[in-house]
Formats: C-alpha cells, structure tokens, sequence
C-alpha cells in the first residue's frame, strides 16, 4: 500500500469513529421532584356546590360554552350564597 492510500483509510476510519462517538449521547437525567407527571393530573377534590352546577347543567341540557357559562355564573351565585350567612354573625 502507499502512503496516500493508507493516509486515505486513516482519515476515513477517524471520520467514522469521530461521527459515532457523537452520536451516542446519554437520555437527560429526569428531575428530582418528588411530584411526578401522574401526581400532577391527578382530578382535583370537586365542591359540593360544583357537583349541583354540573347536575344543574346536565338537566338542562348544556353543552360546551353555554354548559361553562352556566357553571360559572352557578359556581359564583353558590359562592356568594355561602359567604352571605358568614357576614350576618
């Protein structure tokens, strides 16, 4: 073999290696935090007074944005009613 030729394969073997080398990289650590992403969808504890808005709804027959200005508007008049005895004492 002559000089350039096995200067040739040198190069190519180095190019190889090198492009292999960079391609294996380590997954990224995953986080410490003690709350996992299956904690942090867990469904909240619903009010009693959401539960009655949402019955309120389904009887009505409310869907989508009607179904969530009802609630709100629900949830608000529930709320107030609640807070009202409180201020009376």
């Amino acid at each position: 073999m002559t000089l350039a030729s096995r200067l040739a394969v040198a190069a190519l073997a180095s190019l190889l290696v090198t492009g292999s080398a960079f391609a294996q990289t380590t997954a990224p650590a995953a986080k410490s935090d003690t709350a996992t992403a299956a904690d942090k969808k867990a469904p909240k504890e619903r009010s009693a007074e959401s539960l009655e808005c949402s019955k309120q709804a389904d009887a009505k027959g409310l869907k989508g944005k009607e179904r969530k200005t009802f609630r709100r508007e629900c949830m608000k008049e529930a709320k107030a009613s609640t807070a009202a005895p409180a201020d009376k004492k």
